[in-house]
């Protein structure tokens, strides 16, 4: 190459370069909050290299992940089949997207993903959850002929202006008004439901069979009687599994905990991308599709620029092929259930420890006002502050002192909600619930670091009002 001429890219050299600026970068160019959240925080660190549920820094530090990327790394990350599969697909230099023919791909995973699901019979193909959830709304309203659809309260769904008309956290909808003409309905509350539905005007209700937020469960009998009432008003039942599915609950999908619940439509996305390529699918009955791609002047009505290109499909094949071979929703479950068993056995050993809950590998930790009076009066001095310190209070030292990455459920709430890659086992077991252990233990002291650091939180919070 001559001097002058074009050098090329090199990654390595770039991130060599210009990797210490990372924060510095973010700040200027991105969502500037972040950074400073994670500084004030002190999660500002440096994670060089990651590798199935654990992650390593500069110094040879590993952490162990309990978050799994909010979900998409359900194999954890860089599985060596998965990171192969799309070697493979880009060594096989594809004719992809190319619009106007019919790829292998993106119908082998399609038939891949209805084995798990046979009451349904065709996927659409998108880009994230909240595209899936997108994609849902729009066909059950087409499909009923009808305009309003049913959320519950507290649910997620996405951010996207469709997926946030049935979001039911009011500090993702504030400022972004008007939105879709959608009501929200309690978690397991029929009655509403049954109103709801009277007037007629219904498409159906979304709902996610677990709450990623404060990971509360629909009661039992909720989703199949909710079924029967939709149905009987020609609405339909959307599970929002994109993050309970693909095994994370200890089934396949969180639906299939209860008996005779069929959705029309089932959202999936996350870990169907092996943590590599960004993958959503919307499952549906076949009158559903069919009614919206009536004619074949229809048959753009709904698509994705990037639907259905080769290394998300795959990467999708890939991770559905590990998580037989490997039987992972197995030992998601045999998992879960270790954990959360050891963990519910606390409750009595800590006073503010109030619940735990959850299914297969997504476990909620509830905190809650203790009995003592030394502890209770720190505790009425976070809840004045902000509700929800506490939790922080507990995420921080496990990330500091025991180098685990967890997560708070959520604003406002004093949850802490575990979703770790569904490759975890005993030893991660081991290691969560001894560091937690000397988390509490540390609260339950009344002193040192850890109030320290709640009366720094306090600060900030009320400085932030």
């Amino acid at each position: 190459m001559k001097d002058g001429g074009p050098k090329g890219f090199d990654l390595a050299q770039l991130l060599a370069e210009r990797g210490a600026e990372r924060y510095e970068l973010h700040s200027k160019y991105l969502n500037h909050q972040l950074p400073r959240m994670l500084h004030t925080i002190g999660f500002d660190k440096v994670y060089e290299r990651a590798e199935g549920a654990h992650f390593w820094d500069a110094d040879g530090n590993d952490y162990l992940d309990m978050l799994a990327g909010f979900g998409v790394m359900g194999l954890g990350r860089h599985h060596p089949v998965v990171r192969k599969a799309l070697h493979d697909v880009m060594d096989a230099s594809l004719a992809d997207l190319t619009r106007f023919d019919c790829q292998p791909l993106p119908g082998l995973l399609a038939e891949k993903l209805l084995t798990h699901s046979p009451h349904l019979d065709r996927v659409f193909f998108g880009n994230s959850g909240t595209e899936a959830v997108e994609t849902a709304l729009k066909f059950a309203r087409y499909a009923t002929g009808k305009p309003r659809i049913l959320y519950c309260t507290h649910a997620f769904h996405g951010l996207t202006a469709g997926s946030l008309s049935v979001n039911g956290e009011s500090g993702f909808r504030d400022g972004f008004a008007p939105l879709l003409p959608d009501t929200a309905v309690g978690l397991g509350d029929l009655d509403a439901l049954r109103r709801e539905l009277r007037r007629g005007d219904v498409a159906a209700l979304v709902v996610e069979p677990i709450q990623g937020k404060g990971v509360h469960e629909a009661p039992p009998g909720y989703l199949r009687v909710a079924q029967e009432l939709l149905h009987r008003h020609k609405a339909l039942l959307i599970a929002d599994e994109v993050q309970t599915g693909l095994g994370r609950t200890g089934d396949f999908y969180a639906y299939q905990h209860e008996e005779g619940v069929e959705p029309d439509l089932v959202c999936v996305a996350k870990a169907l991308s092996g943590g590599y390529v960004p993958v959503g699918a919307t499952l549906g009955k076949d009158w559903i599709f069919r009614r919206v791609y009536s004619s074949m002047d229809r048959v753009l009505v709904h698509s994705a620029s990037f639907g259905s290109n080769a290394q998300a499909m795959a990467a999708g094949l890939a991770v559905l092929a590990v998580m037989e071979d490997e039987e992972t929703v197995a030992n998601a479950r045999r998992t879960g259930d270790l954990l959360r068993e050891r963990l519910a056995a606390l409750t009595g050993r800590y006073e503010l420890l109030h619940e735990v809950r959850g299914r297969g590998l997504m476990i909620g930790i509830e905190f809650g006002r203790p009995s003592s009076l030394k502890l209770r009066t720190r505790w009425a001095m976070l809840q004045a502050a902000r509700k929800g310190l506490f939790a922080q209070m507990v995420v921080v030292p496990l990330l500091q002192k025991h180098r685990i990455l967890t997560q708070v459920s959520g604003d406002h709430l004093e949850v802490i909600k575990l979703i770790p890659p569904l490759v975890i086992g005993e030893p991660e077991v081991d290691r969560f619930v001894t560091a937690f252990m000397a988390v509490m233990d540390d609260a339950h002291s009344g002193g040192g670091l850890m109030w320290d650091f709640g009366r720094t939180l306090v600060k900030q919070a009320i400085a932030n009002r």
